[in-house]
């Protein structure tokens, strides 16, 4: 008894110091482990999931992106005219009509689109644009821009309304912490940068493979023993709670590793920690994670002095890494099930500044990508002429998006998780 209650503390203290899962213990211990565990309790678990349902991928494009440089409204004079020397010239952007057209580095994209994989919402936004860039971004992710303090994202209470009893890969952030979207009060998401920090790190690894130790019984039935009362303190029925905890966790870790290490990209991606999360999520697509969400970011967007040159860059690290993903999610034939969204927490102001680059403003594009949306541009662009204070006046609400995807898409109700109903769009096909 002596050395199962020193286990037990030993595990409880310092054993399972999942890096990445650490902040989801308490949710990991008491509703996930005995409905993964368990065959007689799936119910318990998330139906359908990611492994053959929807998947939505998140991209945040973070520090505010020139939406007025990545969809360019080359027809217009008001927009040289605002941007004598950082505007892109009419005959290098790849132009989607004869109004508008994509920064010239995003070939890719255009690609996509003329494959029918590419939409295009303009000029999103919400009332009363906040210009700071943690509370724009904190109202993005948590779709309440009319309240502060809010301790959940739309994501987390996505998952929180329809996902009682899933396990933690319910949703994956690819990165050190958790982003607020995803952040609920009752399921919490894994996040990681890199797959090999998803394990084992604690002091002592001898007695957690002893816990990880599967027992004769369950090796000669395939299945494991009923637990017992998790009241007992001190209890065989505890020490067995946590022993099975323990070995769920492990071979969660190790299939993870597995699955990404097995993947072979149909594309080369750009070096970088962006193009590194892509590969990554492929790859645990096409491996049958449960994941019905992923999020990844690319950071830089916070263009206020020479922005040319910068953001140049950026656009081809944004396209090259989308345009690897959508290669792998195609060859996976995944492309009908997986819809890729990205948004940035508001656009530049119309005219440049004095350093070569463009201030906090309002509206920006939002991209979608995937083979079940209806190709081409949504919305009007925004006038260049009537302005709010030198700033774009949004046309669509992007809790109408978030709306869209959640009901059309994730096939949840949004007024729950948005706390009043909002107007959907025309997204997918039919």
């Amino acid at each position: 008894m002596t050395d199962s209650i020193s286990t037990r503390r030993v595990f409880i203290q310092k054993g399972l110091t999942l890096l990445a899962v650490a902040p989801t213990i308490p949710l990991f211990l008491d509703r996930t482990v005995l409905a993964l565990a368990n065959p007689l309790d799936l119910p318990r678990t998330q139906q359908p999931t990611g492994k053959d349902g929807k998947i939505l991928v998140v991209v945040q494009l973070s520090g505010g992106n020139d939406g007025l440089n990545t969809v360019v409204p080359f027809a217009d004079p008001a927009y040289y005219r605002a941007r004598p020397t950082i505007g892109k010239d009419a005959k290098s952007v790849l132009k989607l009509n004869d109004v508008v057209g994509l920064h010239p580095n995003l070939v890719k994209f255009k690609e996509l689109h003329d494959k029918g994989l590419m939409g295009l919402l303009q000029g999103v936004g919400y009332p009363n644009p906040n210009r700071s860039h943690f509370r724009s971004m904190d109202i993005w992710h948590t779709a309440a821009p009319d309240k502060e303090n809010v301790t959940t994202g739309w994501i987390g209470r996505y998952f929180d309304n329809t996902c009682a009893g899933a396990d933690p890969h319910a949703g994956v952030s690819m990165g050190e912490t958790l982003p607020p979207a995803m952040q609920g009060e009752r399921i919490t998401p894994l996040a990681f940068e890199r797959p090999e920090m998803y394990r084992y790190l604690g002091p002592d690894p001898a007695r957690y493979k002893r816990l990880n130790r599967i027992n004769e019984a369950w090796d000669a039935r395939n299945t494991i023993p009923a637990p017992r009362s998790r009241a007992e303190p001190g209890g065989a029925g505890e020490l067995d709670f946590l022993q099975r905890t323990a070995m769920d966790a492990q071979l969660s870790s190790d299939r993870l590793l597995s699955i990404i290490r097995g993947h072979k990209p149909a594309a080369q991606y750009p070096p970088g920690e962006f193009g590194l999360g892509l590969q990554n999520i492929a790859a645990m697509i096409g491996g049958g994670l449960p994941t019905r969400v992923y999020y990844v970011s690319l950071g830089g967007f916070d263009t206020h002095a020479n922005e040319v040159g910068r953001h140049d860059r950026l656009m081809t690290e944004l396209a090259q890494g989308i345009s690897a993903f959508w290669s792998d999610i195609t060859a996976q034939k995944d492309e009908q099930r997986v819809l890729m969204m990205t948004f940035s927490e508001f656009g530049r102001r119309v005219a440049q500044n004095a350093s070569g680059g463009t201030d906090h403003g309002t509206a920006a594009p939002m991209f979608l990508f995937g083979a079940s949306i209806k190709p081409g541009l949504v919305g009007q662009h925004p006038s260049l002429t009537q302005l709010d204070h030198g700033d774009l006046i949004y046309n669509t609400d992007f809790r109408s998006v978030y709306a869209t995807l959640l009901q059309d898409w994730l096939d949840a109700p949004s007024k729950p998780i948005l706390g009043q109903q909002f107007k959907t769009l025309s997204l997918f096909r039919a």
